[in-house]
């Protein structure tokens, strides 16, 4: 298992995954990840703005297994938003969300003060994974947030 890059290959199949995971929790809705625009071509997407990476984990064959971004939140200097974690069911319990999220804050500490991301109350893993890396649970989505759906906000501070 290692975590790499995203590269022009791996755009097809990140969107599957980001969109299975979705459909799992009947998340396949307006308001979420399901719809971006930007998610056949995520590739294009991170290239395009500054302090801004989305990185892949793949296993021996090169296959991928999840991802995570990294990328500036709407107009807020200084604060970067996680965006995009997901990982095949396949992968799920192996400390693979853990591992990309490591690198993500690694990469965010170099170009932002803080980290900001949004999701859902019923993704409980996903929630307790956040709570243990340092996030706080904030009340109410920052402005600029673009995930109408979404129904839970953290933020982390970087130092």
């Amino acid at each position: 298992m290692r975590i790499r890059e995203i590269k022009e290959k791996d755009n097809q199949t990140i969107e599957k995954i980001i969109k299975r995971s979705l459909e799992s929790f009947n998340l396949n809705i307006p308001g979420t990840a399901y719809f971006d625009p930007q998610l056949s071509n995520l590739t294009q997407f991170y290239k395009e703005q500054s302090n801004a990476k989305y990185w892949v984990a793949v296993n021996e064959k090169d296959e991928v297994l999840g991802g995570v971004g990294i990328a500036p939140f709407g107009q807020k200097t200084g604060i970067c938003e996680l965006q995009k974690l997901y990982i095949t069911s396949e992968a799920q319990g192996m400390g693979l969300s853990k591992e990309l999220m490591k690198v993500a804050l690694d990469f965010a500490k170099e170009h932002y003060t803080h980290c900001y991301l949004e999701t859902l109350k019923k993704l409980q893993v996903a929630n307790l994974l956040y709570i243990k890396l340092g996030f706080q649970q904030l009340e109410k989505a920052l402005d600029g947030s673009e995930h109408s759906a979404m129904d839970a906000w953290y933020i982390k501070e970087l130092s």
